[in-house]
């Protein structure tokens, strides 16, 4: 067993990996009253195109299966409900998936040790029939239409397919009504049997637990079950020219205030450990400074009445891609990207002044600090940084190292013209 101490923040990770390749990671929260468990693979919406485990041969599998096969994993075999067998026992059960991985969760307060190997074994429990998948694609239909009527959901997509020519990232998570329908249950099969070896796959449980004891009990667990060590998915994506694929586009809804976002797409990626954990969190503090509250610009964004309290900005980076995404609900959507716009070239102009760069630093700072007291915070996240081969728990030395200088060349790159995109919802006529 690894024990990985960060005396600083007085957290403390056992991490051990298990003979059929499963991560089990687990820190105790002593004065906890709840745990937070996640089960969770490497394996996303984008995963679209892979070596099969079974077949040995390259697929191409519809767009969505990843999402779909999240909702399928809660029917078992002899019709158990799990939602129903975990609120039995006192805890809350969920599950969702991202670009790059699939994540099944519990929350509870007792029974903790039953409810870890509900989540591990009904998630190693596939039961796929025709007719359940057939009915399933109803469900998850009516699933897109509703984020297809969903302005904000549009809008933070739309920008994304503007940046990427090929990619899949591109791609709404769920699929669409028609790639989900060229799903079947052997499709399904061939995705789980590839994706969901213990060997790609993590466990995080956090709360007042006993480390050793909750590793033991996931060992056992798992040498009832005939699982043999497996080599890495091998995973194909298409080769992604530089720049966006379109500079703008604009979607009509009906809504009562128009939404405006613009984004920047990363013009490097397959970054991991340091390096990838340097460049997110610069790009954070790049945008924190630009238009934190406590930003000149922000300030000047509200004086002009272009931006509301629904303004946010994010930046997204994992090993395939990374972009970052500014805007919010406004009356003039024209006017709030060419600000944005211009206000980004002017920083480029400039040195980055120290003191902004200490206040934005220390609100990163005190954000992560106060995250720490969030299980769903550190399960979460210490899974996705542990997938891109960093350490959730070195964000605050990597955050006191980063120099305006480095921020400054990070800002060059990163905000580049030729990377800029802009996407709107208006009202439709």
């Amino acid at each position: 067993m690894e024990i990985q101490r960060f005396d600083r923040l007085q957290e403390t990770v056992y991490r051990e990996v298990l003979p059929n390749g499963l991560t089990v990671c687990v820190l105790p929260k002593k004065g906890f009253q709840r745990t937070y468990a996640t089960f969770a693979t490497k394996y996303g919406s984008i995963d679209n195109h892979f070596k099969s485990l079974t077949s040995k041969n390259w697929v191409r599998v519809p767009d969505g299966i990843a999402h779909f096969l999240e909702h399928k994993l809660f029917e078992q075999p002899d019709g158990t409900d799990v939602f129903h067998a975990f609120s039995r026992q006192g805890a809350e059960a969920n599950a969702y998936t991202t670009f790059t991985r699939t994540t099944y969760l519990f929350s509870s307060t007792a029974n903790v040790e039953k409810n870890v190997e509900t989540l591990i074994d009904f998630v190693q429990t596939p039961a796929f029939t025709d007719q359940s998948v057939e009915k399933e694609k109803g469900i998850i239909g009516q699933e897109i239409r509703m984020y297809n009527d969903t302005p904000d959901w549009r809008v933070y997509f739309g920008l994304i397919e503007n940046m990427y020519h090929a990619h899949p990232v591109k791609i709404d998570i769920a699929g669409t009504i028609e790639s989900i329908a060229q799903i079947t249950k052997e499709s399904l099969y061939e995705c789980y049997h590839t994706f969901y070896h213990p060997g790609n796959m993590v466990l995080f449980i956090v709360g007042p637990v006993d480390p050793e004891r909750m590793i033991h009990l996931v060992a056992e667990n798992q040498a009832r079950k005939n699982y043999t060590k497996q080599a890495p998915v091998e995973r194909r994506y298409p080769e992604e020219p530089a720049g966006v694929a379109k500079a703008k586009s604009v979607l009509k809804m009906g809504v009562e205030t128009p939404k405006s976002m613009v984004g920047f797409k990363a013009a490097r990626v397959h970054r991991s450990g340091q390096d990838y954990l340097k460049h997110e969190l610069s790009v954070q503090i790049l945008l924190e400074l630009l238009f934190g509250k406590s930003s000149d610009n922000y300030r000047k964004l509200i004086d002009e009445k272009l931006i509301d309290e629904s303004f946010s900005f994010e930046y997204t980076e994992e090993h395939e891609y990374g972009f970052s995404a500014i805007g919010g609900n406004t009356e003039d959507p024209d006017r709030l990207a060419a600000r944005l716009f211009e206000m980004i070239m002017a920083q480029k102009e400039r040195p980055i002044p120290e003191e902004a760069l200490e206040r934005a630093r220390k609100k990163r700072l005190g954000s992560f600090l106060k995250a720490l007291n969030s299980p769903e915070y550190i399960a979460n996240q210490y899974t996705r940084y542990l997938f891109n081969g960093a350490n959730l728990f070195d964000i605050v030395t990597v955050l006191e190292d980063l120099r305006a200088e480095e921020l400054e060349a990070v800002l060059h790159e990163h905000f580049d013209e030729r990377a800029f995109t802009q996407c709107q919802v208006v009202r439709r006529a």
